[in-house]
């Protein structure tokens, strides 16, 4: 079939690791369809009303389309749907849509089905609608997402706990869980042990994260034990983490480093023993299951759709308690803790996560449709 994705976050020049998640989605897929992917995004610095980026991603022709924006919503809008519609008479027509993320850009995939009668399924991501999130969710939101979700074919979110959610704000019909994916073909484990114990933590460092936390743990923990490191960092405010370890005087122990290429994410989970992560919430985590897929078992919070996808035997969740967290460091760092073996964690990701097992699962719903 003739897929085309579209998706309200999509790596671009501006935010190159924004929607990565959706770009693998569509890689996945490719290894049964034919796909095309189009996204369109404002900048208000170019001249010109817009700009066509048409490139071949990882085999997948890309066209993304940078339009004009302003300061009037309503404007940016319109400006949008035009990019969008521009975009689209430069590709082939699709037997299907696969949309993402429930906000007003995707009344393209909407209009398409009106207008040329192609059906279209949409993957939702968005932590957004999670309880923790609802204070913040606007009526309009509400409205925008319940709208789109009615005329699409299929509403699949990516773990469980985001789908009950959307149960419980009259969000969609016909539903099914699809999760991300996982390159376990990257992700796979080391063989040899590391000589010193090493905790990572990799994210985009923002506030929800709790990066000075995890710090504050690793430096108490530095008061028992001596033989092990943290190594921090992401396309975050790094600076800011580094004037933090330098109040500690924690440096030769408390690593930094800037944004890295997955391909490096994968070296780094590979000579860790233990991934952190302290979050407040997560609609699901890409980078838990890496960690397990590279061998690695993980500590993290009981947060989102974590229970759901970190088993007994693959680390610890834990409360979002300061205690909990440096209790659980201290246990797998003192060898307390017995998780599965490397070679188990990564069977358990690549089973349910990998790019063919994913690709399998968006295959039925499709199949179904077309």
């Amino acid at each position: 079939m003739k897929i085309l994705f579209i998706s309200s976050w999509f790596p671009n020049r501006f935010e190159p690791t924004n929607g990565n998640f959706v770009q693998r989605h569509a890689e996945a897929v490719a290894s049964l369809h034919e796909v095309e992917i189009l996204h369109t995004i404002g900048n208000p610095d170019q001249e010109e009303e817009f700009i066509l980026d048409n490139k071949k991603i990882n085999g997948i022709r890309t066209l993304i389309v940078y339009y004009k924006s302003s300061k009037n919503p309503i404007l940016n809008f319109r400006s949008r749907m035009i990019a969008y519609q521009k975009g689209f008479s430069q590709l082939q027509k699709p037997d299907l849509v696969h949309a993402n993320i429930l906000h007003n850009s995707m009344f393209f995939a909407v209009y398409l089905k009106e207008q040329y009668k192609i059906p279209f399924v949409i993957s939702e991501h968005w932590s957004g609608f999670l309880e923790v999130n609802r204070s913040k969710l606007s009526y309009t939101n509400i409205l925008t997402a319940r709208f789109i979700a009615r005329k699409a074919a299929y509403l699949l979110p990516v773990s469980n706990i985001l789908m009950d959610n959307l149960k419980n704000l009259k969000i969609g019909k016909n539903k099914r869980v699809i999760g991300n994916v996982v390159n376990t073909d990257l992700f796979i484990p080391k063989k040899e042990a590391n000589t010193t114990f090493t905790f990572l933590h990799i994210s985009n460092l923002i506030p929800l994260k709790n990066p000075d936390v995890m710090i504050e743990a690793a430096v108490r923990l530095r008061n028992e034990f001596q033989n092990f490191e943290f190594h921090i960092g992401g396309d975050g405010d790094v600076a800011r983490l580094n004037k933090l370890i330098d109040k500690h005087n924690a440096k030769s122990y408390i690593k930094t480093f800037g944004e890295i290429s997955h391909k490096d994410v994968a070296v780094k989970m590979r000579k860790s023993d233990c991934f952190v992560l302290f979050s407040d919430y997560e609609s699901f985590s890409c980078v838990l299951l890496e960690s397990l897929s590279s061998g690695v078992p993980v500590i993290a919070t009981r947060v989102g759709a974590i229970p759901e996808i970190v088993n007994e035997n693959h680390g610890i969740v834990i409360d979002k308690s300061e205690e909990e967290l440096y209790e659980a460091m201290k246990k797998m760092l003192s060898g307390n803790y017995k998780t599965d073996s490397k070679e188990e964690l990564h069977r358990y990701v690549a089973e349910k996560f990998s790019m063919a097992a994913i690709a399998k699962e968006f295959n039925e719903v499709y199949q179904s449709l077309v």
